[in-house]
C-alpha cells in the first residue's frame, strides 16, 4: 500500500520509530512496512542475545560410572588448558615417572587427591592422573609456590614441575589452569547491562519498597537526568537466581514466609518483572531457593509453575550456570557473560584461608578470582551438589568478558585480567537463618555496566533513611 510521505512519517512515529533523513529519502522508493522491518531488524541486532551454553537435558538414572565419566571429563578439559602453557616441558604421566629407575626433571598434570602438612611444616600433596598417583613435596623455603600450594583444594587440577625420586616429586613450580589476560572488549554503541539476583519474593523480609524504587527508576520515573538517561539505555537485565524465597529451604523457613504457596510466589514475582519495560531483555537463571533440583547444572525455568515468568515476551530463561553473548554487531563479536548463582561460594569462604582472612563474604571478587584461576565454578567435590553428566559443565572452558554471580547477598564489582567481576545484591533483609550463619546482607544495590566503556557503577535503592534522595550512586574504579 502506498502513502504520501507525510502520512508515512506519521505512521512510523506512531510506532515509536523516529524518522531519520536517511529513512525519509528511502520512503520515496520503499514502503512503510519495509522501513519498519529494516528498523526492527537493526534494533534487534543492537540488543542481540546469543545463548552459548544453557543446560537442558532430560533427567535419567545416574550410576557409579557416570561419576567416573564426569571427573574424567573435568580432567581432560583442564589438562588440555594446562598442556598449552609454555612453562610446561617434558610432560609425562605419573606411571611413567614412577617407573623410571633414575631421577629426572619432569612435569605432570593431575588432580589433587590429598593435602597434608608434614612435621617440618612442609606441604605434601597427593596428585593423581588416569595412570596412578604420586606425592609432591613443597618446601616452605620456596615461599611463592608454598603459598600457592596452601590454597590448593581437593579435586582441583594443577600442573607440577620438579625433580622426581621414587614415589616423590620435589616441586619447583605449581601452575593453575588460570584465565589468560585478554582484550577488554567494548561495544561500539553505548548501552547498559544491569545485574540483579536474590529477589526472594514470598519472604516476609522481601524489600517491596526498595524494589518499587528500582521499578520506578527502570521506567524512567525517578533519579536525576543522568540516571534517567541511563535507565533509558539499559538493554539487558540479568537476574541470577533465587527469584523467590521457596519453601523448605532452611529450618523453620515457614515462619518467615509471607506467601506459603510456591506457585503464588512465582505469580507475584512475574507481576513485578512484567512492570520492567518490554524493550529490556531479561536473562534469568535459577538459584538454590528456586523450585527445582539444587544439583548443578540447574536447568532453566521450564514448566507450568514458572509460566507466569517464562511467558513474558522479553524473558530469556537459561540454566545455572550459563554463558550468554550480548550486544553482537556486524564486525563486533559481542560480550560474553558467564552466569553462576554462586552456591559453591560458602565452601570457599569457609575453607580457603586467604579468602576467609581478607574479607570472606564481603569480598566476592576474591572468591570469583579463585575460581577463575582454577577454571572451575566448584572444583572441590564437597563444595556444591552436582549432577554427574558426561561433560562437566562447571568447567570455565570459555573465558568470559563478564563473570556475574549472586547468592551471598552483597554487591561487589571489580576486574581481573579484563574479566569484569559482578556480584549482585539482594532484595531481602536479614533473616534469622542468615543471622545465625553470620551473613550481613547489603540489599537493594544494582551493578550497572556501560558496555561501551566497561565502566561499572552501583545504584542504591534502599529506603533505610527517607530523608535521603531516592537514588544513590556509587562509582567503582
Amino acid at each position: 500500500m502506498e502513502y504520501d510521505k507525510k502520512t508515512a512519517v506519521e505512521m512510523l512515529l506512531k510506532k515509536n520509530i523516529l524518522v531519520s533523513p536517511e529513512m525519509l529519502s528511502e520512503l520515496e522508493t520503499k514502503g512503510v512496512d519495509e522501513i519498519e522491518r529494516k528498523f526492527l531488524t537493526k534494533e534487534l541486532l543492537k540488543s542481540s542475545i546469543e545463548i552459548l551454553f544453557s543446560y537442558n537435558e532430560p533427567s535419567k538414572k545416574r550410576e557409579c560410572k557416570d561419576f567416573v565419566a564426569y571427573f574424567n571429563s573435568r580432567f581432560r578439559q583442564l589438562e588440555r588448558i594446562l598442556a598449552g602453557r609454555p612453562e610446561l616441558k617434558n610432560i609425562t604421566t605419573i606411571s611413567r615417572l614412577k617407573s623410571s629407575k633414575t631421577s629426572m626433571n619432569a612435569s605432570i598434570i593431575g588432580m589433587v587427591y590429598d593435602k597434608q602438612v608434614t612435621k617440618n611444616n612442609n606441604l605434601m600433596l597427593t596428585i593423581e592422573d588416569q595412570t596412578g598417583s604420586i606425592r609432591v613435596l613443597i618446601s616452605q623455603g620456596k615461599s611463592s609456590i608454598y603459598e600457592l600450594a596452601k590454597e590448593c583444594v581437593l579435586d582441583e587440577v594443577i600442573a607440577v614441575t620438579g625433580s622426581s625420586k621414587g614415589e616423590f616429586i620435589f616441586a619447583n613450580n605449581i601452575l593453575l589452569p588460570e584465565v589468560p589476560s585478554q582484550e577488554l572488549k567494548k561495544s561500539p554503541e553505548e548501552g547498559y547491562a544491569i545485574f540483579l539476583s536474590d529477589i526472594h519474593v514470598g519472604s516476609k523480609k522481601f524489600l517491596a519498597g526498595d524494589f518499587e524504587k528500582f521499578l520506578k527508576w527502570i521506567n524512567g520515573e525517578s533519579g536525576n537526568d543522568e540516571q534517567r538517561e541511563m535507565a533509558k539505555k539499559v538493554k539487558y537485565i540479568f537476574i541470577i537466581g533465587d527469584v523467590v524465597d521457596g519453601i523448605g529451604i532452611y529450618p523453620n523457613q515457614e515462619d518467615e514466609l509471607e506467601i506459603t504457596d510456591i506457585s503464588e510466589q512465582y505469580r507475584q514475582c512475574a507481576a513485578l518483572i512484567k512492570r520492567i519495560p518490554s524493550d529490556k531483555k531479561i536473562i534469568i537463571s535459577p538459584g538454590n531457593h528456586d523450585s527445582m533440583r539444587i544439583s548443578e547444572p540447574q536447568p532453566p525455568f521450564v514448566g507450568t509453575i514458572f509460566e507466569p515468568l517464562t511467558k513474558l515476551p522479553n524473558v530469556y530463561p537459561v540454566s545455572n550456570p550459563a554463558v550468554v553473548t550480548i550486544d553482537k554487531f556486524e564486525g563486533f563479536r559481542g560480550i560474553d557473560v558467564l552466569l553462576y548463582h554462586g552456591y559453591s561460594f560458602d565452601h570457599y569462604v569457609a575453607n580457603v584461608e586467604s579468602i576467609r582472612t581478607r574479607g570472606g563474604y564481603d569480598r566476592a571478587d576474591l572468591i570469583m578470582k579463585f575460581l577463575l584461576q582454577r577454571r572451575h565454578l566448584s572444583p572441590s567435590h564437597s563444595s556444591t551438589l552436582y549432577l554427574p553428566i558426561p561433560i562437566d559443565n562447571l568447567v570455565i572452558s570459555r573465558v568470559p568478558d563478564i563473570f556475574a554471580t549472586g547468592h551471598i547477598h552483597r554487591a561487589y564489582a571489580s576486574h581481573y585480567k579484563h574479566v569484569t567481576l559482578i556480584s549482585s545484591s539482594c532484595w531481602q533483609d536479614k533473616n534469622a537463618f542468615q543471622e545465625k550463619m553470620g551473613h550481613v546482607p547489603q540489599p537493594a544495590r544494582v551493578p550497572v555496566v556501560n558496555l561501551k566503556t566497561r565502566e561499572i557503577k552501583i545504584l542504591k535503592f534502599n529506603t533505610e533513611d527517607d530523608k535521603t534522595i531516592t537514588l544513590h550512586e556509587q562509582h567503582l574504579h
